[in-house]
């Protein structure tokens, strides 16, 4: 009975191996244990695999989100699938409207002519910066965003369909030079709001260096409205506890660290972003900016934004900066005093807490863009401590060399999930075809952040 269930195994282990997302099939303890194969998670992946299934699923989702256009309010402003996390309702108009304000004029300070967007969406962006910019090419998986937006395009803009990671693909690279770029590259690359559809670290950081690879000398990536891992656990908190009031804190926190575990988007934080850069082959210089946005909304409070400034040589070192704790400002009227101080020398406040995410303390980032208005200043994150914001004057003195800023950094990657669900069902299936009887299996996914780069 016993041979007879390990030769069940033996032979199921056998079919299993020749298919194209299984590299390893091993049978032990009357199990078979299945681990992917490295080009099924290769992060330019070949049609039909597992990662290219990945990415197509978001695909898929936009596409009917997009068809749908249940947000779309005027061709200008489509926000069809921004909902609320705790509430599940569409965000508040007029907080979507300074979000995009606010993220475009974070891009338009850079000064950039020619720019590409990997992620365009329904064009948020693009119509606020397209008459402050020379060319405009936007690129999205979705075949639905891509057809609406090209049927309007206005003039010097483009929209082709591709992935974040087909930047330099003979589809985006031919759009580039039809559209004029200077040496067929941007001086300034965008990725809003996409990078949480990422699997996982590995395509980041190719997504990321192909980026930095593409765009021209003195110019910059942007990596807008990243969920910061730091505050993955905490932004779960306070959805249960805004959706449950009078929950137990016992009980809000089993909730939450159940529902990060299984949360489906890549996060990760500041040190790790750097990191990538770091590992560029290229001089980068970063800063991590919080979303100033006046209402409290996880958009608010969870996300922020990076701007990495590339072979910026040629251009005048920024001053240096004294460094002042927030503690040493005068408690009487802090925000008076800070902005006393940023008006006459050049120095960095930090420190500072967030009062969005330290009750009772602190100020928040809207406060500080609102204390600072008119002046030459700049409104940081801290990059190791996501409750604490920074100030820095004059905004020049704020981008840091990113191996100044690197780290292990964290990340959440959704990929490993995804790995063990897709890769058990395709097992199970391929066993049924060939007519084999089920047999236990187990799946061990790649480690997060492991993934060759081809």
């Amino acid at each position: 009975m016993q041979a007879d269930l390990d030769d069940g195994l033996r032979h199921a282990a056998d079919v299993l191996r020749r298919h194209p997302w299984v590299g390893t099939a091993d049978v032990g303890d009357g199990t078979v244990r299945i681990s992917p194969a490295p080009e099924a998670l290769a992060v330019r992946p070949r049609p039909g695999a597992l990662l290219a299934e990945h990415l197509t699923q978001w695909a898929e989702v936009y596409d009917a989100t997009y068809a749908e256009a249940a947000g779309r309010h005027s061709t200008e402003l489509d926000l069809s699938g921004w909902r609320a996390s705790d509430t599940g309702r569409p965000l508040p108009v007029a907080h979507m409207r300074e979000w995009v304000r606010q993220t475009a004029d974070l891009v338009l300070r850079t000064d950039p002519d020619w720019v590409l967007e990997l992620g365009c969406g329904t064009g948020l962006l693009m119509h606020r910066m397209r008459p402050r910019l020379r060319g405009y090419l936007g690129t999205d998986v979705s075949a639905e965003s891509v057809g609406t937006l090209t049927a309007t395009a206005p003039r010097g803009t483009a929209f082709v369909q591709a992935a974040a990671h087909e930047a330099h693909g003979p589809v985006v690279q031919r759009a580039l030079a039809e559209a004029g770029f200077p040496g067929g590259r941007p001086d300034c690359v965008v990725l809003n709001s996409v990078t949480q559809c990422f699997p996982g670290v590995a395509y980041l950081r190719a997504v990321v260096h192909d980026a930095i690879t593409l765009v021209a000398p003195g110019g910059t990536v942007v990596v807008g409205d990243i969920r910061h891992s730091g505050l993955l656990t905490a932004h779960w908190r306070w959805v249960e506890s805004s959706a449950n009031p009078g929950l137990p804190p016992a009980e809000v926190d089993r909730r939450a660290a159940e529902r990060a575990a299984h949360d489906e988007e890549l996060l990760f934080d500041p040190p790790l972003l750097a990191r990538i850069a770091a590992e560029s082959g290229r001089e980068v210089r970063l800063t991590f900016h919080p979303k100033t946005l006046d209402a409290d909304t996880e958009l608010t409070r969870y996300r922020f934004d990076a701007v990495l400034r590339v072979d910026a040589a040629g251009t005048a070192e920024p001053p240096s900066t004294g460094e002042l704790d927030w503690a040493e400002v005068p408690a009487h009227d802090r925000l008076t005093g800070l902005r006393e101080l940023a008006g006459r020398r050049a120095l960095r406040v930090t420190g500072i807490p967030n009062r969005l995410l330290a009750p009772g303390t602190g100020v928040s980032a809207a406060e500080l863009r609102r204390a600072l208005a008119g002046l030459d200043a700049a409104v940081l994150l801290d990059p190791r401590r996501p409750e604490l914001l920074q100030v820095v004057s004059p905004a020049g003195a704020a981008p840091r060399p990113a191996a100044a800023l690197a780290g292990p950094g964290t990340a959440h990657e959704p990929l490993r999930r995804f790995v063990r669900r897709r890769l058990a069902e395709a097992a199970r299936r391929e066993l049924r075809r060939a007519g084999l009887a089920p047999v236990p299996i187990d799946v061990t996914p790649t480690a997060p952040g492991d993934l060759d780069e081809h």
